[in-house]
């Protein structure tokens, strides 16, 4: 009889756990974890804070008693891994609640310690009113702490996905919420150009968004917190640390295990690490980015799940194996959801890939049913295979289940001519006829198959307004009045044919509409007359959720106001212009 310890008992060690039960059920399996829960939901945390979640019990999937009646297994909470003896195959362990140590010895060990908050060296940050969040006790921690002492502000640090669900919880929970950022935007995962939407939602739903500046330290003021920053300062009554979270590994390199220079623990694709005896799954270990090749470090709660199955299956004799992490996640902010998969533009440009992009608009259902609400949909490609490398989706309704559908599209390998193939489901109160996915492979195959030209955003400023080119503006003239780009003239659509003679044959056109499928018409029009022509992708849409009027970067207290980010000579949209829960566009 084979025996088995595992060290953690989260995502991936509680699946392995469970897994290797179903395959052996004569294994002697040992799940160590030096807190005192198992299998909890840790994408549930901030919910419980913020009273979306009102039953503690809820944030726990299984407990100790229930783990061992349902497979069996040896569950030892508030027991902490201390050392592993290779040559022995021992570890070495402490009982927290007793205080007593002892050894236990393997045959086969599984490592599953997770991934730990970066708790940045910033002077009083050990201050009890600053916080963490990792755990049910950390939840707990904070939840009391809002219950007892009723702040009425917070400031959270770092906006990732943490930062900005602990934002929103925040929120829902009473306070003022102001969010420190060192980047341009939150969540890193999107581009900018898809973030500045989030941005603007984020400030519609009251969080004070503080970007491109850091906290250099954090003092006691009364009963509240003086955060001082890069530039400028705050006060908040409490502050959330979300900075990032780094592999919990020192186990394994104390032990003599092969990590990377982050810190992750090298596996094989069996889950196997340098020792032949010891597997490891989770945030703890590297991963190959499936699209790219390339080592990463991709701490997401399903990754973690099947790794310890995989590390399972090898340990009894089934060759699984991990073939990558894509980065499929998802996450709410607020009533938007936010969802993105395979490598984003960032990646791709660093990597030197030879990539294109399309920025394409959708509603999440027929727009003659009421409630239909747009998505931005930001789409990587390959250039000449059509390959899609990488998909963000921005919206409401429906942008997991595209989301959903770019995931499986690129962990088959597809391509945009296959998105415009695919069946999907429709009816009117769940999509179109032509759905938002098929839609962005269409817009793919017409740029492949030079049937459009594009142009983007960021190409906007560096076009001449000396005469050399037309810059065209097909929208209506209400929509041209709200709000258009410095040096573009109106010629609506609909009465194109009749004024073609207005624009010179002899200059490029450079079109824009509000989303760019009527600038894509009009491109047809013109270039089967002659016409040298070049569509903005994403059209005014985009080009003013980047650079219009609201604030993507607000001013923290004690320094000037910033000035409203504004594209040159744009004119002041009417209020709502542009927004992603509006109707889809008439186009």
């Amino acid at each position: 009889m084979s025996k088995i310890l595992i060290v953690g008992g989260v995502a991936g060690g509680a699946s392995a756990a469970a897994r290797l039960r179903r395959l052996d059920e004569h294994a002697e399996i040992i799940l160590f974890e030096r807190g005192e829960y198992i299998s909890f939901a840790n994408c549930g945390l901030p919910y419980y804070i913020g009273g979306e979640i009102t039953e503690k019990e809820a944030l726990t999937l299984q407990t100790p008693a229930s783990f061992r009646a349902r497979f069996n297994v040896d569950v030892r909470v508030q027991n902490e891994v201390l050392s592993i003896d290779r040559a022995a195959k021992t570890v070495a362990v402490k009982n927290r609640a007793t205080g007593g140590d002892y050894t236990q010895d393997y045959d086969k060990l599984i490592l599953s310690p997770g991934a730990e908050p970066i708790r940045p060296n910033i002077p009083g940050s050990d201050s009890a009113k600053v916080f963490t969040l990792r755990n049910i006790p950390d939840t707990y921690k904070i939840k009391d702490y809002i219950d007892t002492c009723a702040p009425e502000s917070a400031a959270v640090i770092g906006g990732g996905y943490i930062g900005v669900e602990m934002a929103e919880n925040l929120v829902a929970a009473g306070l003022r919420v102001s969010l420190i950022e060192l980047q341009d935007q939150v969540i890193a995962p999107l581009d900018y150009d898809m973030a500045c939407d989030v941005h603007r939602h984020m400030e519609q739903k009251s969080v004070r968004l503080i970007l491109k500046n850091g906290v250099r330290a954090i003092e006691e003021n009364g009963a509240g917190l003086r955060v001082l920053l890069n530039e400028g300062e705050l006060e908040a009554d409490m502050l959330i640390l979300a900075i990032g979270v780094k592999p919990e590994s020192a186990l394994a390199r104390d032990a003599g295990l092969a990590l990377n220079a982050r810190g992750s623990i090298l596996v094989n694709e069996h889950m196997q690490t340098s020792d032949e005896h010891i597997f490891a799954a989770g945030d703890a270990v590297a991963v190959k980015d499936f699209v790219t090749g390339q080592e990463s470090f991709i701490p997401l709660a399903g990754p973690a799940n099947k790794q310890g199955r995989i590390a399972a299956d090898n340990i009894c004799g089934i060759k699984s194996r991990y073939t990558g992490t894509q980065g499929s996640a998802i996450l709410k902010v607020f009533d938007m959801t936010v969802a993105t998969t395979g490598v984003n533009e960032k990646t791709a440009a660093r990597l030197n890939l030879d990539y294109d992009k399309i920025y394409t608009y959708g509603a999440s259902h027929a727009g003659y049913y009421p409630g239909a609400t747009n998505m931005s949909i930001k789409t990587l490609f390959e250039k000449g295979t059509g390959k899609i490398l990488g998909a963000q989706i921005v919206g409401f309704d429906g942008a997991d289940k595209r989301c959903d559908v770019f995931a499986t599209a690129i962990r088959a390998g597809m391509t945009a001519f296959d998105l415009t193939q695919l069946e999907l489901c429709y009816a009117p109160p769940y999509s179109s006829a032509k759905d938002p996915v098929n839609m962005a492979g269409f817009a793919i195959e017409n740029v492949l198959n030079g049937q459009v030209k594009s142009f983007h955003w960021h190409d906007v400023a560096s076009l001449p307004r000396d005469g050399s080119m037309t810059l065209l503006d097909t929208r209506t003239p209400g929509e041209y009045a709200r709000g258009s780009i410095e040096g573009f003239i109106n010629i609506p659509l609909d009465g194109l044919r009749g004024r073609m003679d207005e624009i010179d044959r002899a200059k490029p056109v450079y079109l824009t509409c509000q989303v760019g499928l009527r600038g894509y018409v009009a491109a047809r029009i013109l270039s089967q007359n002659g016409f040298e022509v070049y569509n903005l992708s994403g059209g005014y849409r985009l080009y003013h959720s980047i650079f219009g009027a609201h604030a993507p970067v607000m001013n923290p207290i004690g320094t000037k106001p910033l000035p409203a980010v504004r594209g040159a000579g744009e004119k002041t949209p009417a209020a709502g212009d542009c927004g992603l829960a509006l109707p889809n566009p008439k186009v």
